[in-house]
């Protein structure tokens, strides 16, 4: 596993393993961003891929479903 490289821990703020972004150097190209949560799943994707996602959510794309969510009961 020495080829995975943490990035990044969303939230953080206990030890219940939240989701992370980490680089598998291994992998192959389309699967070499791997996100997990923290119920043992995870999803890999390109860098590419990363990039689009990134790139939408400085835009702005996902700002309504965190509004929506706010407003639930």
């Amino acid at each position: 596993m020495d080829s995975v490289r943490h990035i990044a821990t969303f939230c953080g703020q206990c030890n219940c393993g939240c989701p992370a972004l980490h680089i598998d150097e291994a992998a192959t190209a389309d699967k070499r961003v791997v996100i997990t949560d923290d119920f043992g799943q995870r999803i890999q994707m390109s860098l590419g891929q990363l990039a689009d996602l990134v790139a939408d959510v400085r835009r702005g794309v996902l700002d309504e479903v965190l509004a929506a969510s706010s407003r639930l009961p």
